[in-house]
């Protein structure tokens, strides 16, 4: 190629986004995914097996009388729809943290073990220990997400660690531990009828009471998260780049889990192992605000409650009057997504 064809064909490409505009793309799908939030939550409140006009809505969330619509409002989809925005940004956050630490786009806190481990704690807790309250079980949820997450990172090969390795070994991980969960609940009828609800992930019949001791929990482990943000960066290019930009990998490491574990934990506990939101998002919204996690963990935060409260209203309506749990639709949706990854040459030649 001579010197003139290559000066043409710089100035026919087009210019750069300069950092401005793109700071304000970046703001701009940040408030749409807001005003998305806003809409998801207003639709998780009105619609269901009873249907619910705007105003009363209104007038259930602050003008209630005791009328049937103000209990149901009140009582029961607003804690309902508060616990999946809250869970939803919880586990956006943890797959984009997993995905960014192992350099895996494969990541997910279901696919690497932590809500089995999570899980696998909190049924053992109610067979065998006898705990029935939250707060007993919260603290086994959270000693299952960070044993669990210990161990694949081990198997896995740790620093070593290739993201075939990693899912290889969170694939393991969890059909060892799924399969130790139904077995102790086949053996304990107690525990079966206990967790059967429970063990497939759902925001039925939740109560608001059951947020409040896990919110320190959640709130800490996506204030860590966040923090993380720029270390993480510095490690995605590498961990001998991430040395020379001043970066602490093993402190880096070490908080990361800890944020998996809170996250993942409290989440699991209060609404049971709920997969593949931590694989969607992650990879839905780098198409808008790329693969810097000082933006990406807050889209992740933000737009995972929308596909969390979105699946939720969707296992509500599509076979009135029953409901589909919610882990059932993510589990379908994230299954289509996971095969046009795996199909993906970038992805399937790692």
């Amino acid at each position: 190629m001579t010197a003139a064809t290559t000066l043409a064909a710089a100035e026919a490409a087009p210019p750069p986004a300069a950092p401005g505009a793109r700071r304000t793309v970046r703001t701009t799908g940040l408030l749409v995914g807001l005003a998305l939030l806003a809409v998801a939550v207003l639709a998780s409140i009105s619609v269901g097996a009873k249907q619910i006009p705007l105003d009363q809505v209104w007038h259930g969330l602050f003008e209630a009388t005791g009328t049937e619509n103000d209990h149901i409002v009140r009582g029961l989809r607003l804690p309902r729809t508060a616990i999946g925005v809250a869970v939803g940004a919880a586990l956006g956050l943890a797959g984009a943290v997993m995905q960014t630490l192992t350099r895996n786009p494969l990541a997910d806190p279901g696919l690497l073990g932590v809500n089995a481990g999570a899980s696998a704690a909190v049924v053992t807790s109610i067979s065998l220990l006898g705990v029935t309250s939250f707060t007993g079980y919260l603290w086994f949820a959270f000693a299952g997400a960070g044993v669990a997450a210990v161990a694949v990172n081990a198997l896995g090969g740790s620093r070593a660690a290739t993201p075939v390795r990693l899912a290889l070994a969170g694939t393991a991980v969890n059909a060892a531990l799924f399969g130790y969960v139904n077995g102790l609940q086949l053996w304990d009828l107690s525990a079966l009828e206990t967790m059967r609800h429970w063990s497939i992930g759902t925001l039925a019949g939740r109560r608001g009471d059951l947020l409040l001791p896990a919110l320190p929990f959640l709130v800490a482990g996506a204030l860590l998260a966040l923090a993380l943000a720029r270390p993480l960066n510095a490690m995605a290019l590498g961990d001998d780049t991430a040395r020379s930009l001043g970066a602490h990998l093993g402190r880096t490491r070490v908080l990361s889990i800890v944020a998996i574990t809170l996250l993942c934990g409290a989440a699991t506990a209060v609404c049971g192992p709920i997969g593949f939101i931590g694989l969607m998002i992650p990879h839905a919204v780098r198409a808008f605000c790329g693969p810097d996690t000082r933006w990406l963990f807050p889209y992740c935060a933000v737009f995972a409650p929308v596909l969390l409260l979105g699946s939720d209203i969707v296992g509500r309506v599509l076979v009135p009057p029953y409901e589909i749990e919610v882990g059932v639709v993510t589990a379908f949706l994230g299954g289509l997504l996971f095969i046009q990854l795996v199909r993906r040459r970038k992805v399937a030649h790692l």
